[in-house]
């Protein structure tokens, strides 16, 4: 089974083609495969291109008759899937460049969370997505009680009380104001409100400084991941999430531990994120990967 490795502002990303030996992928693979000591160790894996989503994803596409483009389906390292992926879909977008399926035009991209448009630029090394509406309907996230936009809402985390907001850009986000953003609140709180049971789905997470009206600073908890130097729905969630409350314009940076995302936001909420892609290796992953390791045989 081939690999291609890229990683995007630190967010690494294992893509798996099934052109190139990747035909099947089970829960139990990808937690080998993503495992950082028995396997080649990510963040996460691309698995495509495919034609359509193939049966046996989770979730329909948002628009199924919509088919123009290659279909992709993101694992996360424990075995779960993501419905949408920034960084993930920035890192296809620039595989299907290298593997000479695409251009530098703009071409559509199938995910479980919806349809997104990207564009590969700078020989590969940036790429632009349009990663669709971000909205705040409890119903859509989604997050248990009345139906209602969630914006700048309470919650009490081990002691602490919170003021939060969520949003979905395909997936769930759980967006967190701060006066400072700390990757030790990320580690010690995101994993709490990850399985909160106001989030049915779980959520990502997220804790958003605001700089001011042109920056934020975002530490990240993501859902079936942990903790996280980058994230591009995060990004996009903490972005449209700041402008609701009023805190920025419609064109911000987002900084996070791993790099810096420039987002744009639309007066409907329509996000478009443009960042780097590195290519960092190729290879093979053996089938001895996938067998139990052995037992060292006690001395006689």
């Amino acid at each position: 089974m081939e690999f291609a490795k890229y990683h995007g502002l630190g967010n690494d990303y294992l893509v798996l083609d099934p052109a190139r030996g990747a035909a099947r992928l089970t829960p139990d693979m990808v937690r080998r495969i993503c495992d950082r000591h028995f396997g080649v160790g990510a963040d996460g894996i691309v698995w495509g291109p495919f034609p359509i989503v193939p049966v046996g994803a989770p979730l329909a596409i948002a628009d199924p008759a919509t088919t123009a483009g290659p279909a992709v389906r993101i694992w996360n390292p424990d075995g779960s899937e993501a419905e949408k992926s920034g960084n993930g879909l920035r890192i296809f977008a620039r595989y299907l460049r290298d593997t000479g399926r695409v251009g530098e035009t703009p071409f559509r991209v199938l995910t479980v969370g919806g349809p997104v448009e990207c564009v590969v630029g700078d020989r590969g090394r940036t790429v632009r997505v349009d990663m669709g509406r971000v909205r705040f309907d409890s119903s859509r996230i989604p997050v248990t009680g009345p139906q209602r936009d969630v914006i700048d809402e309470e919650m009490t985390v081990r002691g602490r009380r919170l003021r939060f907001s969520a949003a979905t850009v395909g997936n769930p986000h759980c967006v967190v104001l701060v006066d400072t953003a700390r990757a030790e609140d990320a580690r010690t709180l995101g994993p709490v409100i990850e399985t909160d049971e106001r989030f049915p789905q779980r959520t990502n997470v997220q804790f958003l400084e605001i700089v001011d009206d042109r920056n934020l600073r975002i530490e990240i908890w993501e859902r079936g991941a942990g903790y996280t130097l980058a994230s591009g729905s995060s990004a996009s969630a903490c972005a449209a999430v700041a402008r609701r409350l009023g805190q920025c314009g419609p064109q911000v940076t987002v900084h996070m531990p791993g790099g810096s995302l420039d987002i744009r936001i639309s007066d409907d909420y329509r996000v478009r994120m443009r960042g780097p892609v590195t290519a960092v290796a190729r290879g093979i992953i053996v089938p001895e990967a996938f067998e139990r390791p052995a037992t060292a045989a006690s001395d006689a």
